[in-house]
């Protein structure tokens, strides 16, 4: 069946292509009763949208999400939660150069061999621009999260080609970092270093000048989350958090914790050993580890330590420069990529990563729920 949908008890169904009327997403499992409204979905849309900055495409949408079903008198009814958000600045013309050429790092080839015809307009359905329901839906499952059991997901920029940050604690990292300089002016590259963000600013900016592109690194956290979340096989929390990443554009890799640095570790030096914090509020004996080079997963299951994640983001295929290809029917050729694209992608990404790391966490929690009820 076509992949459209994500989940099982807080569930995500997308539709929409880049340069069609809108993107919709209907979330299933949303328990009734939590308090809901389109502003509590404008300020992560608000961080993906495009044109928010120098730094990213300068296209201008709005990005104001319609929620169509599922919401009664500010609350949500239990029943499916369906949000749409229109596209309004669509330059479909920009991209009739490329419909019958293959653009280098998109994915035009493949999709016409998946479906033997495809919309060429901006990337159609495989375009980023399909986040947007992404992040409303995440929009969502953050706040049933919080209000849940108070988690929290928070995301940032920790490499930007050469230029890696400085966030010797990820565990503490605020939004207000995230996205604003110490002098309180917009943190337009979304990274908590602020010595690094001036660098790669600069960075991207030099590429665009060049129509060029260059990548980076997001780094994920996910505090607050209770341990016994995720199930032990095919549904391990790390499987699912890697494959909810992954679905992303422009991922070409995820680790977690320690992730490749515990190829070099031997088992003495790898392990968190576990302690005791004392009782809860309720009574309840907490175990903690003193480090967390497993990043708060332990067999797939969360260990209640924080779940750290990185998602590497590969430079932004679109490019004004020429580049070789070829046509449907194989011959030689040229390509420029007109339109409007970023020159780096992680500013923009963040909320889309927070959003995929949300809905996860939801979900899971849900499944926990119907399993331990008195939980």
């Amino acid at each position: 069946m076509p992949g459209n949908s994500f989940g099982q008890l807080f569930r995500i169904t997308t539709a929409g292509e880049s340069h069609g009327p809108g993107n919709v997403v209907i979330v299933d499992g949303v328990p009734s009763g939590l308090i809901l409204s389109e502003a509590d979905l404008l300020p992560d849309l608000m961080r993906r949208r495009p044109g928010q900055s120098p730094l990213v495409t300068q296209r201008q949408e709005p990005d104001q999400p319609e929620i169509l079903s599922g919401v009664f008198e500010g609350k949500t009814t239990g029943t499916s939660i369906a949000v749409l958000i229109r596209n309004a600045d669509q330059r479909s013309g920009d991209y009739s150069d490329i419909a019958d050429k293959y653009r280098p790092g998109h994915a035009d080839y493949t999709f016409d061999a998946r479906y033997g015809f495809r919309d060429y307009r901006g990337g159609g359905r495989s375009s980023a621009r399909e986040t947007t329901a992404r992040v409303a839906a995440g929009a969502i499952a953050r706040k049933l999260i919080a209000q849940e059991f108070g988690g929290k997901v928070l995301s940032w920029v920790s490499q930007i080609g050469h230029i890696k940050a400085s966030v010797p604690n990820p565990e503490t990292v605020t939004l207000e970092q995230v996205e604003y300089l110490p002098d309180g002016s917009p943190n337009f590259v979304r990274c908590p270093d602020p010595i690094a963000a001036a660098q790669m600013a600069q960075l991207i900016d030099e590429v665009r000048m060049d129509t060029d592109s260059i990548g980076g690194i997001a780094e994920i956290a996910a505090t607050g989350i209770p341990a016994g979340l995720g199930e032990p096989v095919f549904d391990k929390l790390k499987a699912d958090l890697a494959k909810a990443l992954f679905s992303l554009p422009a991922v070409l890799g995820v680790e977690y914790g320690i992730g490749f640095g515990c190829a070099t570790l031997r088992g003495s030096e790898n392990n968190d050993y576990f302690v005791a914090k004392g009782a809860s509020e309720s009574g309840q004996l907490q175990i903690a580890t003193a480090t967390n080079r497993h990043g708060g997963m332990l067999g797939g299951i969360s260990s209640g330590m924080p779940i750290l994640l990185r998602a590497a983001v590969k430079p932004t295929s679109s490019l004004a420069k020429e580049q070789p290809t070829v046509t449907r029917s194989g011959e030689s050729t040229t390509i420029r990529t007109k339109g409007r694209h970023d020159p780096c992608l992680l500013p923009r990404f963040i909320p889309m990563a927070e959003a995929m790391v949300a809905i996860v966490i939801a979900d899971h929690w849900l499944r926990w729920k119907a399993i331990r009820p008195t939980v």
